[in-house]
């Protein structure tokens, strides 16, 4: 008996130690790997739920996670700007998924045409468009828009790549990992499958955002929004800058505004007041949702139920 508990506790050590442990910065990138480590283990996250991926302040807990991880995914400098400051105490493998190859990228104030990564051209301050509705001071015009997890394409790139990674760690568990990628590939395509048709069928109703952050799933669908009321979440817009607002929902008829949870802006209920316009979430972060090996792709359909279940009702 004796010999069997000691063999059993020296296997037990040894799938604890086999087990790598994978920190990424934001939930959709654990989605990803949740799919690629299914049945083997879980990743982490190192953004709570609600945190501002732009403006988070690392606390010292998050500092040591950082260092301690054995691989690190993050978007890049155009996303999760605290980051660099921290990276350069790691010794372990860390990826910035925005310089992988064979990333489709786009830049604020891209048409809908898509674009395909060269690592040569990058603008690396996260800015964001204003357009004539509002003036949002994180994203300009030809900056790189980093929320790329929103297109399939660029998830499954990314999930080769840490498929890969875990493979060189883990080589034991290389075949389930290659297997496990297989099969996520294979949910997405479904997926889209099933979405496409779904999506195709709001083509032309109008919308609006509070937050640009939704142009790789609407480039994939043939979507556009009308238009984003950038509204600063610590700054109240003038009144003639309502006015003009509300004067493009009246002029623009039945239509949806979408905000992204936790926090719908004040100026929300204010703004469509008396119009024939609906409120509505779209959560391009996925904060709500469990992790799973399938969490990736419920996070793509909530957008596509969200969109469908708004403009349908129109």
């Amino acid at each position: 008996m004796l010999r069997l508990f000691c063999l059993f506790t020296l296997l037990s050590v040894a799938s604890a130690q086999a087990e790598v442990r994978v920190l990424t910065s934001i939930k959709p990138l654990q989605l990803i790997a949740a799919a690629v480590q299914d049945g083997i283990g879980e990743p982490e996250v190192l953004l709570p739920p609600g945190a501002s991926p732009h403006h988070y302040a690392l606390r010292p807990s998050d500092v040591r996670r950082v260092r301690d991880a054995d691989l690190l995914y993050w978007i890049g400098p155009d996303m999760e700007g605290f980051l660099p400051r921290v990276l350069g105490s790691r010794d372990k493998p860390q990826v910035a998924v925005q310089d992988l190859p064979g990333m489709t990228l786009r830049h604020f104030g891209d048409s809908h045409d898509e674009h395909d990564h060269d690592q040569d051209e990058h603008d690396h301050g996260h800015e964001h468009a204003s357009d004539e509705l509002g003036h949002d001071h994180d994203h300009r015009p030809g900056s790189l828009d980093a929320h790329l997890w929103l297109a399939a394409d660029n998830a499954k790139v990314i999930a080769a790549r840490m498929a890969a990674d875990l493979a060189k760690l883990d080589a034991a568990n290389a075949a389930r990992y290659a297997a496990n990628l297989k099969a996520f590939e294979a949910r997405l395509d479904a997926l889209d499958g099933r979405i496409r048709p779904q999506l195709a069928a709001l083509q032309g109703k109008p919308y609006f955002v509070f937050h640009e952050a939704f142009d790789y799933f609407e480039a994939a669908y043939g979507l556009k929004h009308a238009g984003v009321f950038s509204v600063l979440t610590e700054v109240q817009p003038g009144a003639r800058h309502v006015a003009a607002m509300r004067k493009t929902l009246q002029q623009t008829g039945p239509s949806c505004v979408f905000s992204e949870p936790p926090l719908r802006p004040r100026l929300a209920e204010t703004l469509t007041a008396g119009l024939p316009v609906k409120l509505a979430e779209l959560d391009a972060l996925g904060g709500a949702l469990p992790v799973s090996a399938n969490g990736y792709e419920q996070l793509l359909e909530n957008l596509a139920g969200g969109l469908s279940e708004c403009l349908n009702s129109l």
